[in-house]
Protein backbone atom coordinates (compact mmCIF):
# COMPACT_ATOMS: atom_id res chain seq x y z
CA UNK A 1 0.00 0.00 0.00
CA UNK A 2 1.57 3.59 -0.46
CA UNK A 3 2.80 5.67 2.28
CA UNK A 4 0.29 7.98 3.52
CA UNK A 5 2.98 9.45 5.47
CA UNK A 6 4.45 11.04 2.09
CA UNK A 7 3.76 13.54 -0.09
CA UNK A 8 0.10 14.31 -1.50
CA UNK A 9 0.16 13.93 -5.63
CA UNK A 10 -0.16 17.06 -6.98
CA UNK A 11 -4.20 17.91 -7.89
CA UNK A 12 -5.19 18.40 -11.65
CA UNK A 13 -6.83 21.63 -10.47
CA UNK A 14 -5.84 24.09 -11.46
CA UNK A 15 -4.74 26.62 -9.14
CA UNK A 16 -6.73 29.82 -8.23
CA UNK A 17 -5.41 32.55 -10.06
CA UNK A 18 -4.35 35.67 -7.56
CA UNK A 19 -5.85 39.27 -8.36
CA UNK A 20 -4.51 41.69 -9.91
CA UNK A 21 -4.04 45.41 -9.18
CA UNK A 22 -5.27 47.46 -11.93
CA UNK A 23 -5.57 51.23 -12.95
CA UNK A 24 -8.23 52.11 -15.07
CA UNK A 25 -7.73 55.60 -16.58
CA UNK A 26 -10.85 57.42 -17.57
CA UNK A 27 -11.36 60.76 -19.69
CA UNK A 28 -14.74 60.50 -18.53
CA UNK A 29 -16.39 58.61 -15.16
CA UNK A 30 -19.14 58.64 -12.86
CA UNK A 31 -21.10 60.80 -12.12
CA UNK A 32 -20.60 61.99 -16.15
CA UNK A 33 -23.63 59.86 -17.74
CA UNK A 34 -22.70 58.24 -21.17
CA UNK A 35 -21.53 55.15 -22.92
CA UNK A 36 -17.91 55.14 -21.68
CA UNK A 37 -18.12 56.39 -18.11
CA UNK A 38 -21.13 53.80 -17.63
CA UNK A 39 -19.07 50.96 -18.91
CA UNK A 40 -15.69 52.11 -17.39
CA UNK A 41 -18.13 51.95 -14.06
CA UNK A 42 -19.89 48.88 -14.80
CA UNK A 43 -16.37 46.92 -15.42
CA UNK A 44 -14.87 48.54 -12.38
CA UNK A 45 -17.38 47.20 -10.28
CA UNK A 46 -17.37 44.13 -11.61
CA UNK A 47 -13.63 43.44 -11.28
CA UNK A 48 -13.80 44.56 -7.61
CA UNK A 49 -16.47 42.31 -7.50
CA UNK A 50 -13.94 39.57 -8.73
CA UNK A 51 -11.39 40.18 -5.74
CA UNK A 52 -8.97 42.26 -7.63
CA UNK A 53 -7.48 46.22 -6.70
CA UNK A 54 -9.04 48.51 -8.81
CA UNK A 55 -7.83 52.62 -8.83
CA UNK A 56 -9.65 54.92 -11.33
CA UNK A 57 -8.06 57.74 -12.74
CA UNK A 58 -10.38 59.97 -13.75
CA UNK A 59 -10.77 64.02 -14.21
CA UNK A 60 -12.64 65.35 -11.15
CA UNK A 61 -16.28 66.36 -11.41
CA UNK A 62 -15.93 69.18 -9.29
CA UNK A 63 -13.14 71.85 -8.10
CA UNK A 64 -12.25 69.19 -5.47
CA UNK A 65 -9.55 67.08 -6.66
CA UNK A 66 -7.60 64.49 -5.06
CA UNK A 67 -7.54 60.54 -3.99
CA UNK A 68 -10.41 58.18 -2.13
CA UNK A 69 -12.47 56.02 -1.85
CA UNK A 70 -16.05 55.79 -3.81
CA UNK A 71 -18.72 53.64 -4.11
CA UNK A 72 -19.82 52.63 -7.83
CA UNK A 73 -22.60 50.04 -8.36
CA UNK A 74 -22.63 49.23 -4.49
CA UNK A 75 -18.40 47.81 -4.94
CA UNK A 76 -16.07 50.72 -3.42
CA UNK A 77 -12.95 51.40 -5.23
CA UNK A 78 -10.26 53.89 -4.85
CA UNK A 79 -10.61 56.77 -7.64
CA UNK A 80 -7.69 59.09 -7.98
CA UNK A 81 -9.78 62.53 -9.28
CA UNK A 82 -7.65 64.85 -11.17
CA UNK A 83 -7.71 68.74 -11.08
CA UNK A 84 -10.27 69.63 -13.89
CA UNK A 85 -11.20 72.29 -15.83
CA UNK A 86 -14.73 72.46 -17.78
CA UNK A 87 -14.71 72.94 -21.45
CA UNK A 88 -17.54 75.17 -22.22
CA UNK A 89 -18.64 74.40 -25.74
CA UNK A 90 -19.86 71.04 -24.15
CA UNK A 91 -22.54 71.26 -21.23
CA UNK A 92 -21.06 69.46 -18.66
CA UNK A 93 -17.56 67.90 -19.83
CA UNK A 94 -14.46 68.44 -17.28
CA UNK A 95 -11.05 67.71 -18.79
CA UNK A 96 -7.41 67.11 -17.24
CA UNK A 97 -4.75 69.78 -18.48
CA UNK A 98 -3.19 67.68 -21.28
CA UNK A 99 0.39 68.88 -20.38
CA UNK A 100 -0.29 66.76 -16.70
CA UNK A 101 -1.24 64.20 -17.65
CA UNK A 102 2.47 62.33 -17.74
CA UNK A 103 3.03 63.95 -14.56
CA UNK A 104 -0.36 62.68 -13.14
CA UNK A 105 0.62 59.13 -14.49
CA UNK A 106 4.07 58.67 -12.79
CA UNK A 107 2.40 60.03 -9.91
CA UNK A 108 -0.08 57.28 -9.20
CA UNK A 109 1.63 54.24 -10.94
CA UNK A 110 4.97 54.65 -8.63
CA UNK A 111 2.25 54.64 -5.85
CA UNK A 112 0.12 51.99 -6.44
CA UNK A 113 2.24 49.59 -8.69
CA UNK A 114 -0.12 48.03 -10.79
CA UNK A 115 -0.20 44.47 -12.58
CA UNK A 116 -1.72 46.28 -15.67
CA UNK A 117 -3.39 49.84 -16.80
CA UNK A 118 -6.49 49.66 -19.06
CA UNK A 119 -6.58 53.16 -20.99
CA UNK A 120 -10.62 53.73 -22.08
CA UNK A 121 -9.71 56.88 -23.84
CA UNK A 122 -6.05 57.77 -25.95
CA UNK A 123 -7.51 61.26 -25.30
CA UNK A 124 -5.94 63.08 -21.96
CA UNK A 125 -5.76 60.73 -19.21
CA UNK A 126 -5.12 57.48 -21.13
CA UNK A 127 -2.42 58.96 -23.32
CA UNK A 128 -0.23 60.05 -20.23
CA UNK A 129 -0.77 56.68 -18.23
CA UNK A 130 0.09 54.90 -21.69
CA UNK A 131 3.31 56.45 -22.05
CA UNK A 132 4.50 56.09 -18.64
CA UNK A 133 3.35 52.52 -18.48
CA UNK A 134 5.49 51.58 -21.30
CA UNK A 135 8.54 53.06 -19.65
CA UNK A 136 7.86 50.99 -16.60
CA UNK A 137 6.66 47.44 -18.50
CA UNK A 138 3.24 47.73 -17.21
CA UNK A 139 1.13 45.84 -19.30
CA UNK A 140 -1.25 47.94 -21.10
CA UNK A 141 -4.99 47.40 -22.61
CA UNK A 142 -6.32 50.09 -24.41
CA UNK A 143 -10.40 50.37 -25.33
CA UNK A 144 -12.11 52.43 -27.50
CA UNK A 145 -15.24 54.17 -27.07
CA UNK A 146 -14.46 57.68 -29.19
CA UNK A 147 -15.34 58.53 -32.57
CA UNK A 148 -13.66 61.70 -33.67
CA UNK A 149 -16.49 62.52 -36.12
CA UNK A 150 -18.63 62.78 -32.97
CA UNK A 151 -16.06 64.85 -31.12
CA UNK A 152 -15.39 67.60 -33.58
CA UNK A 153 -18.95 69.13 -33.26
CA UNK A 154 -17.28 70.49 -30.09
CA UNK A 155 -13.90 72.00 -31.23
CA UNK A 156 -15.66 74.82 -32.29
CA UNK A 157 -13.56 75.01 -35.87
CA UNK A 158 -15.38 76.03 -38.95
CA UNK A 159 -16.75 73.26 -41.32
CA UNK A 160 -14.05 73.48 -43.98
CA UNK A 161 -11.29 72.43 -41.30
CA UNK A 162 -13.72 69.56 -39.43
CA UNK A 163 -12.51 66.75 -42.18
CA UNK A 164 -9.20 67.35 -41.60
CA UNK A 165 -9.34 67.40 -37.82
CA UNK A 166 -10.74 64.64 -38.00
CA UNK A 167 -7.98 62.94 -40.39
CA UNK A 168 -5.53 64.37 -37.53
CA UNK A 169 -7.07 63.15 -34.98
CA UNK A 170 -7.35 59.63 -35.83
CA UNK A 171 -3.81 59.51 -36.46
CA UNK A 172 -2.89 61.41 -33.29
CA UNK A 173 -4.41 58.18 -31.53
CA UNK A 174 -2.30 55.35 -33.54
CA UNK A 175 0.59 56.10 -31.08
CA UNK A 176 -0.96 55.51 -28.20
CA UNK A 177 -3.14 52.38 -29.15
CA UNK A 178 0.40 51.65 -30.78
CA UNK A 179 1.49 50.86 -26.85
CA UNK A 180 -1.34 48.80 -25.84
CA UNK A 181 -0.59 45.30 -26.01
CA UNK A 182 -4.56 44.48 -26.60
CA UNK A 183 -6.99 47.02 -28.26
CA UNK A 184 -10.29 46.51 -28.19
CA UNK A 185 -13.53 48.35 -28.70
CA UNK A 186 -17.31 47.43 -28.17
CA UNK A 187 -18.25 45.72 -31.50
CA UNK A 188 -16.58 44.00 -34.48
CA UNK A 189 -18.31 46.77 -37.06
CA UNK A 190 -16.64 49.81 -34.40
CA UNK A 191 -13.43 47.47 -34.90
CA UNK A 192 -13.14 47.07 -38.49
CA UNK A 193 -14.31 51.27 -38.52
CA UNK A 194 -11.46 51.87 -35.88
CA UNK A 195 -8.51 49.48 -38.18
CA UNK A 196 -9.40 51.93 -40.95
CA UNK A 197 -9.30 54.62 -39.15
CA UNK A 198 -5.93 54.00 -37.87
CA UNK A 199 -4.23 51.26 -39.81
CA UNK A 200 -4.12 49.37 -36.20
CA UNK A 201 -5.13 45.36 -36.77
CA UNK A 202 -6.14 42.82 -34.65
CA UNK A 203 -8.36 44.51 -32.54
CA UNK A 204 -10.95 42.59 -30.33
CA UNK A 205 -14.10 43.15 -30.42
CA UNK A 206 -15.57 42.97 -26.46
CA UNK A 207 -19.31 44.09 -25.42
CA UNK A 208 -19.25 46.87 -22.93
CA UNK A 209 -21.86 44.10 -21.29
CA UNK A 210 -25.54 44.70 -19.22
CA UNK A 211 -26.34 43.15 -16.27
CA UNK A 212 -29.89 41.81 -17.45
CA UNK A 213 -30.33 40.88 -13.81
CA UNK A 214 -31.15 44.80 -13.15
CA UNK A 215 -33.80 45.08 -15.79
CA UNK A 216 -37.88 43.82 -15.52
CA UNK A 217 -38.77 42.29 -19.10
CA UNK A 218 -42.42 43.10 -18.73
CA UNK A 219 -45.10 40.95 -21.39
CA UNK A 220 -48.06 42.94 -19.95
CA UNK A 221 -49.93 44.60 -22.49
CA UNK A 222 -49.65 48.53 -23.10
CA UNK A 223 -52.46 50.71 -22.63
CA UNK A 224 -50.76 53.33 -24.22
CA UNK A 225 -48.33 53.63 -27.22
CA UNK A 226 -44.68 54.83 -26.11
CA UNK A 227 -41.80 55.49 -27.55
CA UNK A 228 -38.73 55.87 -25.50
CA UNK A 229 -35.46 57.34 -26.21
CA UNK A 230 -32.74 57.23 -24.03
CA UNK A 231 -28.88 58.70 -24.49
CA UNK A 232 -27.18 62.29 -24.50
CA UNK A 233 -29.57 65.33 -26.52
CA UNK A 234 -26.49 65.69 -28.68
CA UNK A 235 -26.25 65.83 -32.41
CA UNK A 236 -25.04 62.61 -33.83
CA UNK A 237 -27.65 61.24 -31.89
CA UNK A 238 -30.25 62.37 -34.30
CA UNK A 239 -32.92 63.11 -32.26
CA UNK A 240 -34.50 65.65 -34.61
CA UNK A 241 -35.51 62.84 -37.28
CA UNK A 242 -37.39 61.06 -34.51
CA UNK A 243 -39.17 64.28 -34.00
CA UNK A 244 -40.37 64.60 -37.58
CA UNK A 245 -41.11 60.98 -37.33
CA UNK A 246 -43.62 61.59 -34.15
CA UNK A 247 -45.18 64.32 -36.70
CA UNK A 248 -45.63 61.55 -39.02
CA UNK A 249 -47.40 59.06 -37.11
CA UNK A 250 -51.25 59.00 -37.55
CA UNK A 251 -53.01 60.77 -35.10
CA UNK A 252 -55.61 57.98 -34.59
CA UNK A 253 -52.26 56.03 -32.89
CA UNK A 254 -51.99 58.17 -30.12
CA UNK A 255 -48.62 57.83 -29.82
CA UNK A 256 -46.33 59.56 -27.08
CA UNK A 257 -42.80 59.53 -27.12
CA UNK A 258 -40.63 60.20 -23.65
CA UNK A 259 -36.69 61.24 -23.82
CA UNK A 260 -34.51 60.86 -21.34
CA UNK A 261 -30.97 62.05 -20.83
CA UNK A 262 -29.45 65.88 -21.04
CA UNK A 263 -27.38 67.30 -23.59
CA UNK A 264 -26.46 70.61 -25.69
CA UNK A 265 -29.48 70.18 -28.47
CA UNK A 266 -31.85 69.78 -25.14
CA UNK A 267 -33.30 73.65 -25.76
CA UNK A 268 -33.22 73.40 -29.73
CA UNK A 269 -35.11 69.92 -29.70
CA UNK A 270 -37.78 71.73 -27.44
CA UNK A 271 -38.38 74.75 -29.43
CA UNK A 272 -38.56 72.32 -32.67
CA UNK A 273 -41.60 70.22 -30.88
CA UNK A 274 -43.28 72.98 -30.16
CA UNK A 275 -42.65 74.48 -33.57
CA UNK A 276 -43.97 71.54 -35.38
CA UNK A 277 -46.84 71.12 -32.83
CA UNK A 278 -46.34 68.22 -30.83
CA UNK A 279 -45.58 69.25 -27.58
CA UNK A 280 -48.66 67.29 -26.13
CA UNK A 281 -46.79 64.24 -27.52
CA UNK A 282 -43.30 64.93 -26.62
CA UNK A 283 -41.80 64.59 -22.85
CA UNK A 284 -38.46 65.58 -22.35
CA UNK A 285 -37.53 63.85 -18.97
CA UNK A 286 -33.99 65.18 -18.44
CA UNK A 287 -31.52 62.63 -16.14
CA UNK A 288 -33.49 60.30 -14.44
CA UNK A 289 -32.70 58.21 -11.60
CA UNK A 290 -31.48 54.40 -11.95
CA UNK A 291 -35.24 52.83 -10.88
CA UNK A 292 -36.88 55.82 -13.15
CA UNK A 293 -34.89 54.66 -15.79
CA UNK A 294 -36.03 50.77 -15.57
CA UNK A 295 -39.80 52.20 -14.66
CA UNK A 296 -39.26 53.75 -18.17
CA UNK A 297 -38.50 51.41 -20.03
CA UNK A 298 -41.53 49.34 -18.35
CA UNK A 299 -43.64 51.78 -19.72
CA UNK A 300 -42.70 51.83 -23.17
CA UNK A 301 -43.78 50.03 -26.13
CA UNK A 302 -41.27 50.17 -28.11
CA UNK A 303 -37.51 51.66 -28.16
CA UNK A 304 -36.37 54.08 -30.65
CA UNK A 305 -32.37 54.85 -31.48
CA UNK A 306 -31.94 57.29 -34.27
CA UNK A 307 -28.29 57.78 -33.84
CA UNK A 308 -25.54 57.09 -36.98
CA UNK A 309 -22.46 56.97 -34.54
CA UNK A 310 -23.08 54.03 -32.52
CA UNK A 311 -19.93 51.77 -31.29
CA UNK A 312 -22.41 49.60 -29.33
CA UNK A 313 -25.08 51.27 -27.64
CA UNK A 314 -25.97 50.80 -23.60
CA UNK A 315 -29.00 52.18 -23.58
CA UNK A 316 -30.08 50.11 -26.52
CA UNK A 317 -29.07 46.72 -24.63
CA UNK A 318 -31.18 48.03 -21.52
CA UNK A 319 -34.25 48.30 -23.54
CA UNK A 320 -33.91 45.03 -24.84
CA UNK A 321 -32.68 43.34 -21.60
CA UNK A 322 -36.74 45.25 -20.67
CA UNK A 323 -37.80 43.00 -23.82
CA UNK A 324 -38.59 46.08 -25.85
CA UNK A 325 -38.82 45.82 -29.57
CA UNK A 326 -36.73 48.21 -31.00
CA UNK A 327 -36.04 50.77 -34.03
CA UNK A 328 -33.23 51.86 -35.37
CA UNK A 329 -31.31 53.61 -37.41
CA UNK A 330 -29.00 51.47 -40.25
CA UNK A 331 -25.51 52.30 -39.42
CA UNK A 332 -22.61 51.91 -37.22
CA UNK A 333 -23.15 48.84 -34.80
CA UNK A 334 -26.49 49.24 -34.17
CA UNK A 335 -27.30 46.08 -36.72
CA UNK A 336 -25.31 43.74 -34.04
CA UNK A 337 -27.87 44.48 -31.89
CA UNK A 338 -31.53 45.06 -33.69
CA UNK A 339 -31.86 41.93 -36.49
CA UNK A 340 -34.50 43.15 -38.96
CA UNK A 341 -37.73 41.54 -37.63
CA UNK A 342 -36.43 39.53 -34.96
CA UNK A 343 -36.17 42.17 -32.25
CA UNK A 344 -37.39 45.20 -34.21
CA UNK A 345 -36.33 47.16 -37.33
CA UNK A 346 -33.70 49.19 -39.07
CA UNK A 347 -34.58 52.11 -41.03
CA UNK A 348 -32.59 54.18 -43.52
CA UNK A 349 -30.70 56.95 -41.76
CA UNK A 350 -32.00 60.20 -41.46
CA UNK A 351 -35.33 58.84 -43.34
CA UNK A 352 -38.11 60.14 -40.96
CA UNK A 353 -40.73 58.61 -42.81
CA UNK A 354 -38.96 55.04 -42.81
CA UNK A 355 -38.55 55.78 -39.32
CA UNK A 356 -42.49 56.44 -38.62
CA UNK A 357 -43.32 53.51 -41.07
CA UNK A 358 -41.61 51.36 -38.80
CA UNK A 359 -42.57 52.86 -35.43
CA UNK A 360 -46.33 52.37 -36.67
CA UNK A 361 -45.51 48.80 -37.61
CA UNK A 362 -44.77 48.39 -33.98
CA UNK A 363 -47.40 50.26 -32.56
CA UNK A 364 -49.91 48.33 -34.76
CA UNK A 365 -49.40 44.59 -33.98
CA UNK A 366 -51.31 41.95 -32.84
CA UNK A 367 -49.68 41.49 -29.40
CA UNK A 368 -48.96 37.81 -30.13
CA UNK A 369 -46.41 39.03 -32.99
CA UNK A 370 -45.32 42.17 -30.79
CA UNK A 371 -44.00 39.12 -28.06
CA UNK A 372 -41.98 37.56 -30.50
CA UNK A 373 -39.91 40.94 -31.20
CA UNK A 374 -39.71 41.09 -27.37
CA UNK A 375 -38.69 38.04 -26.98
CA UNK A 376 -36.10 38.57 -29.25
CA UNK A 377 -34.63 41.03 -27.60
CA UNK A 378 -34.15 38.97 -24.71
CA UNK A 379 -32.49 36.26 -26.48
CA UNK A 380 -29.99 38.48 -28.51
CA UNK A 381 -29.37 40.49 -25.78
CA UNK A 382 -28.29 37.43 -23.65
CA UNK A 383 -24.78 37.36 -25.41
CA UNK A 384 -23.80 40.41 -23.96
CA UNK A 385 -23.74 39.41 -20.24
CA UNK A 386 -21.69 41.29 -18.15
CA UNK A 387 -19.55 38.15 -16.80
CA UNK A 388 -18.25 37.32 -20.30
CA UNK A 389 -17.36 40.70 -21.17
CA UNK A 390 -15.33 41.16 -16.82
CA UNK A 391 -13.75 37.34 -18.02
CA UNK A 392 -12.68 38.35 -21.11
CA UNK A 393 -10.92 41.21 -20.06
CA UNK A 394 -9.51 39.26 -16.97
CA UNK A 395 -7.82 37.09 -19.47
CA UNK A 396 -6.74 40.16 -21.42
CA UNK A 397 -5.08 41.80 -18.39
CA UNK A 398 -3.29 38.81 -17.50
CA UNK A 399 -1.45 38.16 -21.15
CA UNK A 400 -3.63 35.12 -21.71
CA UNK A 401 -5.17 34.35 -25.28
CA UNK A 402 -8.93 35.33 -25.83
CA UNK A 403 -11.44 34.49 -28.56
CA UNK A 404 -13.83 37.44 -28.71
CA UNK A 405 -17.34 36.60 -27.79
CA UNK A 406 -19.67 35.55 -29.66
CA UNK A 407 -22.50 38.83 -29.46
CA UNK A 408 -24.19 38.04 -32.74
CA UNK A 409 -27.24 35.55 -31.11
CA UNK A 410 -28.41 32.43 -32.93
CA UNK A 411 -31.17 32.52 -34.99
CA UNK A 412 -34.84 32.12 -33.12
CA UNK A 413 -35.73 29.57 -35.72
CA UNK A 414 -33.44 26.50 -35.35
CA UNK A 415 -32.63 25.13 -39.00
CA UNK A 416 -33.58 21.71 -39.95
CA UNK A 417 -31.75 18.75 -39.51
Amino acid sequence: MPDSSGPHPTSSAPAAKQPLTIVMGCDTFAPDVNGAARFAERLAAGLVEHGHDVHIVAPAASRRHGTWVEEHQGQKMTVHRLRSWRWYPHDWLRFALPWTSKANARRVLDQVKPDVVHIQSHIVVGRGLAAEAEKRGIRIVATNHVMAENVVEFTLLPKFLQKTFVKLAWADARPTFDRAEAVTTPTRKAAEFLERSTGLRDIHAVSCGIDAHNYTPDFTPRTANRILFVGRITGEKHIDVLLKAMKLLPATLDAHLQIVGGGDQLKNLQTMAETTGITDRVEFLGYVSDQQLREAYSRATVFAMPSIAELQSIATMEAMASALPVVAADAMALPHLVHDGENGYLFRPGDAQDLADKLERVLTMPQEELDVLKHGSLRIVAAHDIQTTISTFESLYRGEPVADPVTDAAPSVPAPE
